[in-house]
């Protein structure tokens, strides 16, 4: 789903002395994932970004329950990963795929690449969370691109931090932001996204000017923009970055607490929660699957409730289950955005590109 995830994930492996899915795992170069989930097969293959991560223990509890082992095949980003299946429609390298969010789903869709099927568990997904009434995907988790601030600089500037898109545009705010290219990045699109949800088609482009004229900063990607401009993270702090606003996700400032060295008793970041665009993704049974069974039983568990609460620590996103817990570390040092943006999907496939142009034409020099 994001850059953070992918971060989270790999610093995650790496603490624990181990390679993400190295009991149950695949790799992107292996190209043969439905054959070996075939009729009666004991091998389900799950397609996904590069960012899916699962513990050891709660696949091998998949295991335990289902008789199945998990097989990953990791394709790149969402995008790219989605690429592959719509040109393999019909002929999937796996049985499930997991990734495709609601800024790609009217495409996934459109395309056909999935096999209806209503989960087990289903009833409990929150309502909000349910895009495909035909139930050709299932919500798996959710997670809102926002602004996230250093409170070290705002503090000592004796400024309060901005909350909403309003006060990006302000001149107390001018030069603070750094905001990823919504042409390259996935926070950025959704940054961009989250204007289009606040401002509507006739009030987003003259929102931007405004942001341009008060000094944003826009680089390629997450990577470039939070660990080397973003002064507030770990990685930023080192660079010397020197912007103290950064688009990023509400999930960060637990990051930074996780992988703080020494630990901090508070996150040295917050988000302004005025200014988020929630992302929704979600998982679907590959038409053509070679173990459909096995598909259907990955689809259950990943809504059932051990999955739910494995995901924040693996993956930092949240769940979409009602009854499912955060960790400490979420409800500690997290914030639930209550009235996030959101753009419906078909929307978003219908306008996407021409968005992008005209985003790139206001504010990429």
């Amino acid at each position: 789903m994001n850059t953070t995830q992918k971060m989270a994930g790999t610093a995650l492996a790496a603490a624990l002395g181990m390679t993400a899915l190295t009991a149950c795992g695949g790799d992107a170069g292996d190209k043969d994932g439905a054959a070996t989930g075939g009729t009666g097969s004991k091998t389900v293959t799950l397609v996904s970004h590069d960012s899916f991560n699962a513990s050891e223990a709660i696949l091998k509890e998949f295991e335990k329950q289902t008789g199945y082992t998990v097989k990953v095949v990791k394709s790149g980003d969402a995008g790219a990963a989605l690429n592959q299946e719509i040109l393999t429609k019909g002929k999937p390298r796996g049985d499930v795929f997991f990734g495709v969010d609601n800024t790609l789903l009217s495409r996934a869709l459109d395309n056909g690449i999935f096999t209806p099927y209503e989960a087990k568990g289903l009833a409990g997904v929150e309502s909000q969370y349910h895009l495909d009434k035909e139930h050709r995907v299932t919500p798996v988790d959710s997670g809102d691109v926002c602004v996230n601030y250093d409170k070290k600089y705002f503090a000592d500037k004796k400024l309060a931090p901005p909350q909403t898109l309003d006060d990006l545009v302000k001149p107390e705010y001018k030069n603070l932001l750094v905001t990823e290219n919504a042409a390259t990045s996935s926070p950025g699109l959704g940054f961009l996204l989250a204007t289009v949800g606040k401002y509507g088609e006739d009030g987003w482009k003259d929102y931007w000017s405004k942001l341009e004229a008060n000094g944003v900063e826009v680089v390629d990607g997450w990577e470039q923009a939070y660990n080397e401009r973003f002064s507030g993270s770990a990685g930023g702090k080192k660079a010397g970055g020197d912007r103290p606003l950064v688009v990023s996700y509400a999930s960060s400032p637990p990051v930074e607490v996780l992988y703080g060295d020494p630990q901090p008793a508070e996150a040295p970041t917050g988000v302004s929660t005025g200014t988020c665009f929630r992302q929704i993704e979600f998982a679907g049974l590959l038409k053509g699957a070679g173990n459909e069974a096995g598909g259907k039983a990955l689809i259950d568990f990943m809504i059932g409730r051990g999955f739910q609460e494995d995901m924040p620590l693996n993956m930092f996103v949240n769940p979409v289950v009602k009854d499912a817990k955060l960790p400490e570390i979420f409800t500690k040092h997290g914030v639930v955005i209550e009235k996030p943006e959101t753009v419906a999907p078909d929307t978003i496939a219908k306008n996407r590109e021409q968005w992008v142009r005209a985003w790139s034409s206001l504010v990429v020099k």
